[in-house]
């Protein structure tokens, strides 16, 4: 064993330069900074305690991080060399406004086409038989098509969250996550799709007076199929988005939701019209079918919520996450009564192709941005704690869109992509039309303007929404997302009926759209 000499020298020979500090001297935060206190030789000979003080530099690495979550932008070089810090996960915030753009760029455009093809099918199915006479059907469409925002999207940003912040790092935490989230979103999608077939049924009956209980029963089946279906296919997909998205470097945040609603329009509409068209089909010789699928899919309820209910991360959700899911469900039935009273009315010619579109296109972009504010949150504490990162209910769109913070950053981006988004969409509508629709200058003007003022609403509000439920005790991760992309449906059709209705008005849709 070395002498208490030969160490100094060693110590000496290595430039060691150490604090002698008295321990008498150190008092509350300075001793929870000490180390383990070595003895020295003083020139005497005497044993002399010395401690050594832990280097700030983590305190300065702190204060950095803090920074980097305040501003955005990118890191600035730290000089701390301290070896003392263990390694943590990069921050998905540490983005300039062209990385963001990058990122969000292809899936947005991904998503956009998806909602072009959703649209033209529409524009396709609604003269069939089956949205012919059981006019519902119509009603459904947008209640059906968001539950990509109720589940899918809500899934995607709860499952980027998770992601980000650690807790699908290891192969047993990605297994729980996986489960217990298709489980939850199972039940979520078959009594959604329930409910949303009764929602379609009152709209339709209460103008009308007119009540048929063969259509409710063909409603019901096939509302509750699509829903299924398309929730079980879609979850699958958005875990291997994120998945991917982690082990690519790429924040899931950008990629989730936009990749979630690109397929989403397309099949729930493509199963919907299918299994629709099927089921009236058999409406007639085989009545018992339309029962027996309703009874078939409510039977396996119990399975996904037992299921649900054993993993600790969707046991909440699957008590407590059913208001914005059924409200939202109410919303977007709004929006498909709109839908029901226009897409038949030939003053409104060719707006079963652009309604998908607007209403995806905003929904996408909101869901990004809620999803990243959310993430943001999450990153500085937990749902109810006060923190400088929610420091207002009520913000004024001069913060939301120009301050310096990341999510203005994001905000501008993502506001900044609806035009030259949107003309793409609509370049690509009128090529598969083959002169089906042709746009003029004052429709693509009066479009613009439509879908302008629907995500700088939808954008403010997303902003307001997230930190107003975060300072509730909410997580905006399950409860923000259904709430924002049904206003969305909501809007969008209202603010494309009123641009239809004005062009219609001022003379111009014979040049415009037509059949």
């Amino acid at each position: 064993m070395s002498s208490k000499a030969e160490q100094k020298e060693a110590l000496q020979a290595n430039g060691a330069v150490l604090p002698v500090v008295p321990t008498d001297c150190l008092t509350g935060p300075d001793r929870g900074q000490l180390v383990e206190p070595s003895n020295f030789l003083a020139p005497d000979g005497d044993g002399v305690e010395v401690v050594v003080l832990e280097s700030r530099a983590n305190a300065k690495g702190v204060r950095e991080e803090d920074a980097l979550l305040e501003n955005g932008s990118q890191s600035n070089e730290s000089d701390d060399t301290s070896t003392d810090r263990g390694p943590e996960p990069a921050s998905p915030l540490k983005e300039t406004s062209f990385s963001i753009g990058l990122q969000v760029l292809f899936p947005f455009l991904l998503a956009g086409f998806g909602t072009v093809a959703a649209g033209m099918v529409l524009d396709i199915v609604q003269h069939w038989d089956v949205f012919k006479y059981v006019t519902e059907v119509f009603i459904l469409v947008p209640a059906l098509l968001g539950l990509k925002g109720n589940l899918e999207m809500t899934l995607a940003s709860r499952l980027s969250t998770a992601a980000n912040i650690g807790q699908m790092d290891t192969p047993k935490e990605l297994w729980k996550m996986i489960t217990g989230n298709m489980a939850l979103i199972q039940v979520q999608a078959t009594v959604v799709g329930f409910l949303a077939s009764i929602a379609a049924v009152v709209f339709g009956w209460i103008p009308d007076g007119h009540f048929s209980i063969d259509h409710a029963v063909l409603l019901c089946a096939s509302s509750v199929a699509t829903a299924f279906i398309a929730s079980l296919v879609l979850g699958m997909i958005m875990i291997g988005v994120i998945i991917g998205s982690r082990r690519m470097g790429i924040n899931p945040d950008n990629v989730a939701t936009p990749i979630a609603a690109s397929l989403g329009d397309l099949i729930t509409l493509a199963l919907l019209s299918g299994i629709s068209w099927g089921l009236y089909k058999e409406l007639e010789s085989k009545a018992y079918v339309n029962p027996l699928v309703c009874a078939f899919f409510i039977a396996l309820l119990p399975i996904w919520i037992i299921i649900a209910k054993r993993n600790a991360a969707t046991r909440e959700v699957l008590y407590s996450g059913w208001e914005p899911v059924i409200i939202a469900m109410a919303i977007s039935s709004v929006g498909g009564l709109i839908l029901d009273r226009t897409v038949s009315d030939p003053n409104f010619a060719g707006m079963a192709v652009f309604t998908p579109v607007i209403n995806g296109v905003g929904g996408n972009l909101v869901a990004v941005q809620a999803s990243r504010i959310s993430t943001y949150l999450h990153m500085s504490g937990m749902p109810g704690e006060s923190s400088e990162a929610a420091p207002r209910k009520c913000p004024s769109p001069c913060s939301t869109f120009f301050s310096s913070d990341v999510n203005s950053r994001s905000a501008r981006v993502l506001f900044l992509l609806v035009v030259p988004g949107h003309l793409v969409f609509l370049y690509t509508i009128s090529s598969m039309q083959g002169g089906h629709t042709t746009l003029t200058l004052i429709f693509i003007v009066f479009y613009m303007t439509a879908a302008l003022l629907q995500v700088l609403i939808l954008l403010y509000i997303a902003d307001w929404m997230v930190h107003w439920m975060w300072g509730r005790d909410l997580d905006p991760d399950n409860f923000s997302i259904p709430y924002l992309t049904a206003l969305g449906d909501l809007i969008g059709t209202g603010l494309l009926a009123l641009s239809f209705h004005i062009l219609w008005l001022i003379g111009d849709r014979d040049s415009d759209v037509g059949d």
